[in-house]
């Protein structure tokens, strides 16, 4: 089974990376924004087991749909599991955005999580 899913590793770790990160600076802007607001600020479990069970099926996501690219549609050339990775670490970067122009209120961080934005709905819209 590890040898099965040893092409993967690197979609996974890519993924899970990009959750961590975002989940990171996820605390870190609820902290900043408890502080400002003159709030009490605590760390939620069940927040964290929620990341850890998306991690989880993130992981699942990839390894099946790695498992029809290579052995029920490989003549197809799909590529589902790079396709949902890269999908999964777009949106992570996109909640990385907002938490940092949260955390820091920096310009530059909140024009480009309004711009992300723009472009995900005037692509979506276009769809």
């Amino acid at each position: 089974l590890c040898g099965l899913m040893c092409p993967i590793t690197p979609l996974v770790g890519a993924a899970t990376l990009f959750i961590a990160i975002d989940f990171a600076t996820g605390v870190a802007a609820s902290r900043a924004v408890a502080k400002r607001e003159g709030k009490e600020w605590w760390f939620e479990s069940r927040k964290a087991w929620r990341t850890i069970l998306k991690a989880g099926f993130v992981a699942i996501a990839i390894a099946m749909m790695w498992v029809v690219d290579s052995y029920v549609l490989e003549f197809m050339h799909l590529n589902m599991a790079k396709l949902f990775t890269g999908f999964v670490c777009g949106v992570e970067i996109w909640s990385f955005l907002e938490n940092a122009a949260t955390i820091s209120r920096s310009p530059i961080f909140e024009w480009m999580s309004r711009w992300v934005k723009r472009r995900v709905e005037k692509e979506v819209g276009n769809e």
